[in-house]
């Protein structure tokens, strides 16, 4: 097997779906559909799953998969004029074998480059094209690193605009003993509310029902502490001002075909996301969106851990 097969391999997923299989030698790895370029799967060096899929998931286009990170573009949520979420996370992606030069800091070999064009069917619901490339890395440490390239190829002279998520998934052990810290006092918009702005109290957010709020102008990086697993993720994100928060809780749980009646427990969503400010690029213009996700040990209880150490690492 060459070095490059260890690190990086196309193989059939479920339903016979192309999946790409990134390793990296200290054990972890991350799962991405060409359908969507959606990661399903990111394991930490000991094998434990880092994202929440349901058992529900529907592996089968048109579906959306539920859980892991689906890619939210041209459009975030219901704000315009296409189906939730747009279309790059329906669609079938293809590897990118030639993209262009990509300034990275990474020494790592487990990555994969991917492409979008639009279709014929897409121009007529979304009269633009583009290109969408997307690099997946897995780091040396298990770190997750998804970088968007948008760029307006039309050819008419006209720009476009779209808003944009990386819609992730977080498993978490019990959503009631989770809190996010990072957000606190900023303005958010609330979903539940017909998108009214309000700020954010408390000094941290913690769940005890349904949340659906857009956080605007948020930091570059966001904490998740999960007290149950000892464990934080971090989510550091460039050129992605807002930062959504989902869960369902239990009466929309059972609402949703894909999603088991006592998943939500299980899972968080904070998503890094331009949603507030819609991005416009005249042809020929690029927009980049970064996420790099990874987690640390943390025992919060024992006041072992100072969060606003972490978010200044």
């Amino acid at each position: 097997m060459s070095i490059e097969k260890l690190h990086v391999e196309v193989v059939k997923g479920i339903n016979g779906l192309d999946k790409v299989v990134l390793r990296e030698s200290r054990g972890s790895s991350a799962e991405i559909y060409m359908y969507g370029a959606h990661v399903t799967s990111w394991k930490n060096d000991n094998g434990e799953e880092l994202l929440f899929v349901s058992n529900k998931a529907i592996f089968k286009p048109p579906k959306a998969i539920r859980g892991g990170i689906p890619i939210c573009f041209p459009q975030f949520s219901s704000h315009g004029s296409l189906d939730q979420h747009g279309f790059a996370r329906n669609r079938v992606w293809s590897i990118d074998s030639d993209p262009p030069p990509f300034p990275t800091s990474s020494a790592s070999k487990a990555f994969v480059d991917l492409i979008l064009k639009p279709s014929e069917d897409d121009l007529k619901i979304w009269p633009h094209s583009f290109e969408f490339r997307l690099r997946i890395t897995l780091g040396p440490g298990g770190d997750l690193m998804m970088t968007s390239r948008i760029r307006n190829t039309n050819t008419d002279g006209k720009p476009f605009t779209f808003t944009f998520a990386y819609h992730t998934y977080f498993s978490v052990s019990d959503i009631s003993e989770v809190r996010v810290e990072g957000l606190e006092t900023l303005d958010y918009l609330d979903n539940l509310q017909n998108k009214e702005r309000f700020t954010e109290q408390g000094d941290a957010i913690t769940f005890e029902s349904e949340v659906d709020k857009i956080y605007l102008s948020t930091p570059t990086k966001i904490a998740i502490l999960d007290h149950e697993k000892k464990r934080t993720y971090v989510i550091r994100k460039d050129g992605l001002p807002d930062a959504v928060v989902w869960n369902p809780w239990d009466k929309r749980a059972k609402a949703i075909v894909d999603l088991g009646d006592d998943e939500y427990k299980h899972m968080l969503c904070v998503e890094a996301a331009a949603v507030e400010k819609p991005i416009t690029l005249k042809p020929g213009e690029e927009w980049r969106g970064r996420q790099e996700i990874s987690t640390v040990p943390s025992s919060y209880c024992s006041g072992q851990l100072d969060p606003r150490k972490v978010l200044g690492s």
